[in-house]
């Protein structure tokens, strides 16, 4: 087996994602350490980093979108776990049973509170095992250290991991769903699997996977495109945008906006600044609700944003969801640059279809 394969699956996701993992796990740990040192004083009795906390950096810096290296799962998985230890290491006094017991306590404990964290156990087993200092701290060795560190370590880990661009807590893309409020499935639902797929495959699976539902939803949905892709080739936003983009401004008022759509037949129109900058998109119900007022009044200042290089593919769910009917193509610094409407994505798919049969009857 090649070395690059054997060690690929070991590796944080990411051509230097090991690197920032690292960095984060030193500044962590030595901040971590620095202020428990300052908290506890020099010379106290208790250690001021339990060993626990090195394998939580682990998650928490290298797999930080992992369930088991959220925030609840870090406090609570180690601060249950240590209340688990003490509590067998005061009523056993053979040691070796009450780790065993406070380990599978700590698991048991940490699955009812959906906190489960792996370093837990070894917490757990420290409470029992770590000698004199802490079996005289009793139940207070559950908060300092162990709660400390852990709050500690999760406020730089937030803070890390945010400013090297890893949102956290992390938070899967939401399912989709249907916007318009009837029992119907979302369209992306009504062909393919679906989110009912997954859990009925989740459950026969039978064991615990560390990756949320809704992650999975989101990967598979990326597999599916990336196959797309492969299968049927790729083509860009810029190939099938308009560029000749009819616009408004945000002090335009809402008599002549409606007109201009009116007369051009359209459904709706971006609005940008001095410097065609997007600020936003205005549409017919916009418009019918603003008597009286300007665009920058009644417009949505969120619209669905695209660059040229966007694979169209990826338009699927934006345009199909229900939220967005029109994307705006922009460059870099948010210049229109064009728009594609659900008819222009509609007829790109179907003319790829049509070459896509022919090209398969002539062969």
């Amino acid at each position: 087996m090649p070395l690059t394969r054997f060690f690929a699956p070991l590796s944080p996701v990411g051509r230097l994602g090991w690197l920032r993992s690292c960095l984060g796990a030193l500044c962590g740990i030595v901040i971590t350490g620095l202020i428990c040192r300052i908290w506890l004083g020099a010379d106290a009795a208790l250690p001021i980093l339990i060993a626990p906390m090195g394998a939580s950096a682990v998650l928490l810096f290298a797999v930080p979108a992992s369930p088991l290296a959220q925030p609840w799962s870090i406090v609570g998985g180690n601060t249950l776990s240590a209340l688990a230890g003490i509590a067998w290491a005061m009523l056993v006094k053979d040691p070796v049973l009450a780790a065993g017991l406070a380990v599978a306590t700590a698991i048991g404990l940490m699955s009812l509170a959906r906190c489960l964290h792996p370093p837990g156990g070894a917490a757990a087993l420290t409470a029992v095992i770590g000698g004199p200092a802490i079996a005289a701290a009793g139940w207070s060795f559950a908060l300092v250290p162990v709660a400390l560190n852990s709050v500690l370590l999760l406020a730089i880990g937030w803070l890390f991991n945010n400013a090297t661009r890893h949102s956290y807590p992390h938070r899967a893309k939401a399912l989709s769903r249907n916007t318009h409020g009837t029992r119907d499935p979302a369209p992306q639902d009504r062909i393919g699997y679906n989110a009912a797929d997954i859990d009925t495959v989740l459950a026969r699976y039978d064991e615990l996977l560390d990756i949320s539902r809704d992650d999975l939803d989101a990967l598979f949905r990326q597999v599916e495109a990336q196959a797309h892709r492969r299968l049927h080739g790729e083509i860009r936003c810029e190939r099938i945008m308009s560029r000749d983009v009819i616009r408004t401004m945000p002090d335009e008022g809402i008599g002549q906006a409606r007109d201009r759509l009116l007369a051009r037949r359209l459904a709706a129109m971006p609005v940008v600044d001095d410097d065609d900058v997007i600020v936003g998109i205005v549409g017919h119900a916009e418009l019918l609700a603003g008597a009286g007022r300007t665009v920058g009044e009644v417009m949505a200042t969120s619209p669905c944003l695209v660059s040229p290089d966007t694979p169209i593919d990826e338009l699927l769910p934006m345009l199909s969801g229900g939220l967005y009917h029109d994307a705006l193509v922009t460059d870099p610094d948010g210049v229109l640059l064009g728009m594609i409407t659900q008819t222009d994505l509609l007829a790109a798919l179907w003319r790829g279809h049509v070459a896509e049969r022919v090209a398969g009857s002539t062969v």
